[in-house]
């Protein structure tokens, strides 16, 4: 079965080989692919993997629930694996770790007194991160995060000689009419599967867009029967509301999320706690406005104005029902829906790229920047367009106000450099941080 490389292995490498490890905790939504790649790096890097899933064996608990002493833990688990674990050469993956509380709160005991082990573990982050405070072994535990796959990911795997080509690009010039264009086609496979690694699987690997769209549907309802799971009663109906909503919220003009349209007469503080829950899960980002660009920007942001957006842009284009046939119409999959999915993969992307999460800036309804994200000390003002069309008053405004070193716009023009504005091909977005680096 495919088997998408990604780039946080470099990240689990450096785990492992660290001597300061502590137990490690991949954070991350539901089906983004912690499990799947836990077991790739232990067959990778590690002579056995010693795999236990506390959902599929719920008698694996007792072990946890009967001792804190980890040396007997490891003893009955060697004999569940059929032989001894040696901290040597085993990686040790507890996956749905969150179905046994006793298990996460244990960690920190292996983290004390048996540091040698190198203990990785998966599951869903509504168990884990909410609601768990008691057994959570704070301060005993790494964490890495796991996102959607980028595109780059996808196309390494999609097309592995344009994967090659877009790494050997080292300076801020037009893209060959040849590439480009293939790039493009590429680009747009990507909006239908977006980046959950099982539908993106299904459309590489068997080329089978109705069962594409099928899982992406499955992970959709898998998500919302979550809410039913792990969410208290009191909130189940308001987290429904919210998540349906995030579409029609991105439909319009001025994205800006409106309780009220969430459900007719809604108050901020009635639906507050179905939203951070949503946040905590993972299933979706919550962009801040920022009052003014400055640093820090946290120290500005405005609160009270948000945009909503999903984790992925494939689950946001199956939720809003648009038809991946749309695909095969020039630029009608990007610029349908006001450009909301490009924005979402725009953010995707960043969010994968620099260490704070963007903002947006508005000005007395004259303007908007889609997004704003500080980097070495500079604010950088980003523009979203859906497709050649580059005309944007509002970076226009922006510059003339704050005048920025540098400006970024995403569009399907070509790569260039003028002005202290770059553009940057859609499809090149997962470059952003080494095209800046370039200048």
């Amino acid at each position: 079965m495919l088997f998408f490389d990604r780039d946080v292995e470099i990240d689990l490498k450096k785990w492992s080989d660290s001597k300061i490890r502590k137990p490690l905790i991949l954070r991350g939504a539901r089906q983004v692919g912690k499990t799947s790649l836990l077991k790739h790096f232990g067959q990778s890097n590690f002579e056995n993997t010693a795999y236990f899933n506390f959902d599929e064996q719920p008698e694996l608990s007792q072990f946890f629930e009967q001792s804190k002493d980890v040396n007997k833990i490891l003893q009955q688990l060697s004999l569940v694996f059929g032989k001894t674990i040696n901290p040597k050469n085993t990686l040790i993956i507890f996956d749905e770790i969150q179905e046994c509380k006793n298990a996460l709160n244990t960690l920190k005991y292996f983290a004390e007194n048996a540091p040698e082990y190198k203990i990785a573990c998966a599951g869903s982050l509504l168990g884990i991160t909410l609601g768990n405070h008691s057994s959570f072994p704070v301060g005993k535990v790494n964490f890495i995060n796991i996102k959607p796959l980028t595109f780059l990911e996808f196309i390494k795997k999609q097309d592995f000689d344009l994967f090659n080509y877009t790494n050997t690009i080292e300076s801020i010039e037009n893209i060959p009419d040849l590439f480009y264009h293939k790039l493009v086609d590429v680009f747009k496979m990507y909006f239908i599967s977006g980046g959950m690694p099982e539908p993106a699987r299904i459309l590489v690997e068997e080329k089978n867009i109705k069962a594409t769209q099928q899982s992406l549907r499955d992970i959709l309802l898998a998500y919302e029967l979550d809410f039913s799971k792990h969410a208290q009663s009191k909130d189940i109906a308001k987290i429904n509301y919210v998540w349906k909503a995030i579409p029609s919220q991105l439909a319009r003009e001025n994205k800006k999320f409106l309780y009220q349209t969430v459900k007719t007469g809604a108050r901020a503080r009635e639906y507050e706690d179905a939203l951070e829950w949503l946040i905590q899960a993972g299933l979706v980002h919550k962009i801040i406005k920022c009052n003014k660009p400055n640093i820090p920007i946290s120290a500005y942001d405005d609160l009270s104005a948000f945009k909503l957006y999903l984790l992925d842009v494939g689950l946001l284009r199956q939720q809003s029902q648009l038809d991946p046939l749309a695909f095969k119409e020039g630029n009608r999959l990007f610029t349908e829906f006001k450009g909301a999915l490009i924005e979402n993969y725009i953010l995707q992307s960043l969010i994968a790229q620099f260490e704070n999460l963007p903002r947006y800036w508005t000005s007395d309804g004259r303007a908007e920047v889609d997004f704003l994200i500080q980097y070495q000390n500079k604010i950088i003002p980003i523009e979203v367009k859906s497709d050649e069309n580059i005309k944007s008053k509002s970076l226009t405004i922006y510059h003339q106000q704050f005048k920025p070193e540098l400006r970024i716009r995403y569009s399907l023009k070509n790569l260039h450099f003028e002005n202290g504005l770059l553009n940057i091909p859609l499809f090149m977005a997962d470059f952003t941080s080494k095209l800046i680096g370039l200048l």
